[in-house]
């Protein structure tokens, strides 16, 4: 198998190994945030900002651990904050009982693309 092949197959393993902790992560995240704002009684308006701080960690420590080889770093943190994005709003549209297209979701889109370039560029410049 050729170089090229061996790290194109290494870069597509990192990215679904990014999506897949970043998913976990935000299942969990959100489990002790619904605790968090029972016990402490949050106001529901602060319930789409928690949920953002969620979704923009949950893609930069994924990226963090996951993207080991220092190239193209961006390109990979965009893709991974894209396809954690349509991932997360499949899971979660599951788990409410509905899905709703709205400017919600264009929103996630956007946040998930430049938090994954800024992530894969950090953990890019990170590991050389």
């Amino acid at each position: 198998m050729s170089e090229e092949k061996v790290k194109s197959r290494s870069a597509v393993l990192e990215i679904i190994k990014s999506v897949i902790v970043a998913v976990i992560l935000s299942l969990i995240l959100i489990l002790l945030a619904a605790l968090l704002i029972k016990v402490c009684n949050i106001k529901t308006s602060a319930i789409p900002i928690i949920n953002q701080v969620i979704k923009g960690v949950s893609v930069l420590a994924a990226c963090l651990l996951c993207l080991k080889t220092p190239t193209n770093g961006w390109l990979k943190g965009i893709v991974v904050g894209i396809v954690y994005i349509i991932i997360a709003f499949v899971l979660f549209s599951l788990l409410d009982g509905a899905f709703e297209f709205s400017l919600k979701l264009l929103n996630d889109a956007a946040i998930g693309t430049v938090t994954g370039c800024l992530s894969g560029i950090i953990a890019a410049n990170i590991r050389k």
